[in-house]
């Protein structure tokens, strides 16, 4: 019989067949019980409601018509048959339910290529055996003692292995498929709260391309936390709430894009908890932030000690974030792989391990009696086993509240966890958002815990007004080494041609510098702000010199939609200051202990900066020195003094400033300046090495200009 699709949690059927809207049920008497059903169990009916019903009401198509046009009815009824039965319960790779009913949703299976996959096996199986009968024949060589007779073992098909549904495989080989609706903060707190464990982990991940951008303010109130530990000596570590610990630590993922040496983002670390501090407000300032962990899935980074930290804990840990932001790739890389113990008992169903304990008992056993008493021991022993088995189930023969569950009830928001192995199946990762449709459960440890992908909550990006084939070039994958820029008064800084960063002086004020950390899909350009707003919006503005409202027909390319609708939405986000003085860092040698020794109050000049983020994608460092008002001083005379300050108060210093222009005016924010560039910033050349710029002979000048005697012999006075 084939698999219904089943949603996770109960999905309403829209218009679109492959979208669905989360509307979790809650129900809190099932807090605390573990009443999903287990992945190895197809006989009991799964506690999920089904959306291909909903579909076919609306609709009014019946589900036989829809099996009947399916590509599965065109295959052999007993390969169909056995194949939908061996199918898992949910997909490995996105989490999603196993269905073969509709190709367009997460979690379809095609029985059609999997029935080509078989034949190829079979066809290499074949292959095998004519070759290994050739063998035993010696027709392959005269001396066949010299070959191997023993059968070829060929691996199990990667399809076996890693048995994804076609969505993942079109993602993982093909890089398409369609993104789920994502779901909300609600729908994430209804299924943390329908946990089976009582230590709960949360691990909030953020991305460092973008970091805080990626931050969900409210974690602790959406998900109904308790709030993190203070300053306060008193202050509790663990916290109960409703019988159960739950504990929140932050993640920064993809570090690896801040710096090109894992000690050069050690040093970044009271900076990222100054910044997150500032991210989370009010309550940002009292609380300790020990619990932050910058770590690079790519290289490695500070990823042993979250393994670590994951298997000392146990209980479950839940991975929680926005879209794009690492958690499945953080998953693979920290989830602890070969370490589950399994004890011979659920090793072996066969009873090996009771004969091997029952001759050891035999052999340290003095007599008859103290044999039988083992012996007594051990059946106890399995019969509580099996007691505990049926506990952990949530269901007894004994038990009144064993009744089949309406197809409408949702019974357990959270999917049947996989067969614990040495190493699973692990989530597929994607930089497609929202390529996570469910929570994903791998457990670890003998049943000492496990670890949960959820889906992504949603947060916005430019993925809407940029042309299809630069979304894959929109994801920063590797740390960029960006170019100096230099931004005169009246001009822009283009990316993309979608992001314009405005010079807002005038004529007297200084020049900014500009430091694009952005992948290569926004190629930077500085051109002047009436020519940067045709490129912009695709018309030329009134500043254009006679040529208001023509079409721009320049050269510049420009990621954006032809739409006029990407165009024409084009706002500002806003004008930020350059607020933060970073003139210890940017002085250099001047106020370096070793050389100049010079105090940054005692200097000329201020350097102030502010780092311009676009979310999702990176974020831009500005750079400004302005001239260091000097302080008038003070006269002698008090009543000179006292009417100085009737006159006129001192100005405060204003601070260069600078107008981003976006899409909607939205994907845009500040921080406070890394000094990423003073980190992984070009590459300075020894003085040694450099090579001397190309001269022109003297000779060769002097043949030009004519030299003394032709300038004689013509009547031209020397220079």
């Amino acid at each position: 019989m084939l698999r219904r699709l089943s949603a996770l949690p109960r999905r309403i059927a829209t218009p679109t067949r492959h979208r669905a809207t989360w509307i979790p049920h809650h129900r809190p008497g099932l807090l605390g019980r573990d009443q999903s059903p287990r992945w190895d169990e197809p006989s009991r009916r799964p506690y999920f409601t089904t959306v291909r019903r909903h579909q076919t009401q609306e609709s009014g198509i019946s589900e036989d018509s829809i099996r009947a046009d399916n590509t599965t009815s065109a295959q052999p009824p007993a390969f169909v048959t056995e194949w939908t039965r061996n199918l898992p319960t949910v997909c490995p790779g996105c989490g999603a339910h196993s269905q073969t009913v509709d190709p367009q949703s997460p979690g379809f299976y095609n029985a059609k290529r999997a029935q080509k996959a078989a034949e190829k096996e079979q066809a290499r199986k074949e292959a095998d055996d004519v070759f290994h009968a050739a063998l035993q024949a010696g027709e392959l060589s005269n001396s066949p003692q010299q070959h191997d007779t023993r059968p070829l073992q060929r691996g199990m098909s990667s399809r076996a292995n890693n048995p994804q549904c076609d969505r993942c495989i079109d993602l993982h080989h093909q890089s398409r498929g369609q993104s789920i609706i994502h779901p909300s903060m609600q729908s994430i707190q209804a299924i943390i709260e329908e946990s089976p464990h009582k230590h709960n982990h949360i691990y909030h991940v953020l991305d460092a391309a973008d970091f805080p951008m990626s931050l969900i303010p409210n974690l602790q109130s959406a998900l109904d936390l308790p709030r993190l530990r203070t300053k306060n000596r008193r202050s509790k570590s663990i916290r109960y709430m409703k019988g159960r610990v739950a504990e929140v630590s932050f993640i920064i993922t993809r570090s690896d894009l801040l710096a090109p040496k894992k000690e050069q983002v050690d040093t970044l670390m009271p900076y990222l908890q100054e910044v997150l501090r500032d991210a989370l407000s009010r309550t940002g300032r009292r609380v300790r932030l020990g619990n932050v962990r910058c770590v690079s899935a790519k290289r490695g980074w500070w990823t042993r000690t979250v393994k670590e930290e994951i298997w000392g804990k146990g209980g479950a840990g839940w991975m929680v974030g926005k879209v794009n932001v690492g958690k499945s790739a953080l998953f693979e890389v920290v989830f602890p792989k070969g370490r589950n113990q399994l004890p011979d008992a659920k090793r072996d169903e066969s009873g090996t391990a009771e004969k091997e304990e029952v001759q050891t008992s035999s052999s340290s056993a003095n007599s008859a009696s103290e044999l039988a008493e083992g012996n007594e021991g051990l059946e106890s022993k399995k019969d509580a086993l099996q007691e505990t088995e049926l506990q952990l189930d949530g269901k007894n023969e004994e038990d009144p509240d064993d009744e089949p569950f309406d197809e409408d009830v949702d019974a357990s928001l959270l999917p049947p966890a996989q067969p614990e192995t040495q190493y699973p199946n692990m989530p597929l990762v994607s930089s497609l958002p929202g390529t996570t449709a469910s929570p994903i459960r791998i457990p670890f440890g003998n049943g000492k815990g496990e670890l949960i992908d959820l889906p992504g909550v949603e947060r916005s990006n430019l993925d809407t007004h940029i042309k299809p084939e630069h979304h894959k070039d929109l994801v920063m994958k590797s740390r960029v080494v960006p170019d100096q820029h230099n931004i005169r008064p009246g001009q822009s800084l283009l990316l993309g041609g979608l992001i314009r960063i405005s010079h807002t002086g005038d004529a007297e004020t200084p020049n900014i510098l500009a430091y694009p950390f952005v992948p290569a899909a926004l190629t930077p350009h500085v051109t002047g702000t009436h020519k940067a707003i045709a490129i912009q919006t695709g018309i030329h503005s009134a500043s254009s010199h006679g040529r208001e409202g023509e079409a721009y027909t320049g050269t510049v390319p420009s990621i954006a939609r032809d739409d006029n609708a990407t165009r024409s939405q084009i706002q500002s986000a806003g004008t930020f200051p350059l607020e933060w003085d970073v003139t210890k860092k940017r002085s250099g040698p001047l106020t370096d202990p070793a050389a100049g020794k010079q105090k940054t109050a005692n200097l000329p000049f201020v350097v102030y900066s502010a780092d311009i983020l676009i979310e999702s994608v990176g974020w831009v460092e500005l750079v400004c020195q302005v001239r260091r008002r000097r302080r008038q001083p003070a006269t002698e005379d008090a009543l000179s003094s006292l009417d100085g300050m009737d006159e006129e108060e001192e100005e405060e210093p204003r601070f260069p400033e600078v107008e981003v222009f976006s899409p909607e005016g939205k994907y845009v924010a500040v921080r406070r300046p890394m000094n990423a560039w003073t980190l992984g910033g070009q590459k300075k050349v020894a003085v040694r090495e450099r090579q001397a710029r190309g001269r022109q002979s003297i000779s060769l000048l002097k043949r030009k200009e004519g030299g003394r005697i032709w300038q004689k012999k013509k009547g031209i006075e020397p220079r």
